[in-house]
């Protein structure tokens, strides 16, 4: 591992603003952010981007960025504190243990931006709109919580489009492209790094905004168009 690196890790450390794996904060928020205001998820933040651009348009909201490399939350959460930001935090931690870290109801709404699509279908149930995440985030939501992915990916696009309509989602909005919008919205404006590198490339941004539902998901019984296709073997 670099220097550079090593010393982003022994920093993040020491930020206020960055919990790396906490115990015992499960329904707590509130007192960690001294506020009862809402809390919203941003997924495999990467450099938080989202997480503060969010944080800098919702003064009363509290947003939580949550990755696993220490290495990149130390930009955003270094960003916070420069600005002073202290509706915004970050968590280093599987996005698989989310219910270690939050009760039943504490979260707002969750934001997935530019994941990894894991285009390989044997590697389908990594996509962090995969019915097996979808069941993890679904107890963890308040009532009338919303789940947001921006992409890049059409196959991602796609495939949470077929698990919207397998699962029996409430689909909220469905913009294929959001940059041809006549005015695009100031929450869609946030542009992460990623984004920023995708439209200098000419590819286009889509998005999704859905709800699940009050009932409780058993992502093994959500059968999906694309994974019968695959039955009798894989790419």
């Amino acid at each position: 591992m670099g220097q550079k690196k090593l010393q982003r890790f022994a920093e993040i450390e020491t930020f206020p603003n960055v919990l790396i794996y906490p115990e015992g904060m499960q329904g707590k928020w509130n007192e960690y952010f001294k506020n009862n205001h809402p809390v919203t998820l941003e997924l495999a933040c990467g450099k938080g981007d989202y997480t503060l651009g969010m944080g800098r348009l919702f003064k009363d909201q509290n947003f939580i960025g949550v990755d696993l490399k220490g290495n990149r939350i130390w930009r955003g959460a270094k960003t916070a504190l420069d600005e002073s930001l202290n509706n915004v935090a970050f968590l280093r931690t599987q996005i698989e243990k989310l219910d270690n870290y939050f009760a039943p109801g504490e979260i707002r709404d969750i934001w997935i931006t530019f994941p990894d699509p894991f285009l390989r279908k044997s590697k389908s149930k990594k996509r962090l709109t995969h019915p097996r995440f979808l069941q993890l985030y679904q107890p963890l939501l308040a009532t009338g919580a919303t789940i947001n992915l921006k992409t890049d990916s059409p196959e991602l696009y796609a495939f949470t489009q077929e698990v919207i309509a397998a699962a029996g989602l409430t689909l909220i909005e469905d913009i294929p492209d959001v940059y041809a919008l006549p005015e695009v919205p100031a929450l869609l404006k946030i542009q992460t790094y990623y984004e920023g590198m995708h439209l200098a490339d000419g590819r286009t941004i889509r998005y999704l905004k859905f709800r699940l539902p009050d009932t409780p998901l058993n992502w093994r019984t959500i059968k999906l168009p694309s994974d019968e296709a695959t039955v009798g073997g894989e790419d």
